[in-house]
């Protein structure tokens, strides 16, 4: 209970009270997701860059090459507020998910190729 002369909205001398972190504050840790996509990706869509167009390869698939790299260039060119964190690690799984079905393709391209 409090006593007559105080209320709940007093500050006292010395007293800290918790701020509410500002809509618009840059989250700390943004980079974490684009990251962690970027180092597992990178290296996959530059394999099958080189497996694929470096000799004029399926045409096809280069909507999903950029597609697949577009979504991680989006993850870290989004702001860094807490209030985009979502959308930033949905873009940067989505990146790293078109890059995984891009590599899943040119395995069974290089398989169907072998005869296997």
């Amino acid at each position: 209970m409090l006593p007559d002369d105080a209320r709940a909205d007093d500050i006292r001398p010395g007293e800290v009270r918790p701020v509410a972190p500002r809509a618009h504050a840059a989250h700390p840790t943004w980079w974490k997701a684009p990251l962690l996509a970027s180092v597992a990706g990178l290296p996959f869509l530059v394999l099958v860059h080189r497996s694929f167009w470096s000799e004029d390869g399926v045409d096809a698939f280069k909507a999903a090459f950029y597609v697949s790299a577009g979504l991680l260039a989006l993850s870290w060119a989004l702001p860094h507020r807490r209030s985009l964190r979502t959308p930033r690690l949905l873009a940067a799984g989505a990146g790293l998910g078109c890059v995984g079905l891009l590599m899943l393709f040119t395995l069974l391209v290089s398989a169907a190729m072998a005869g296997i």
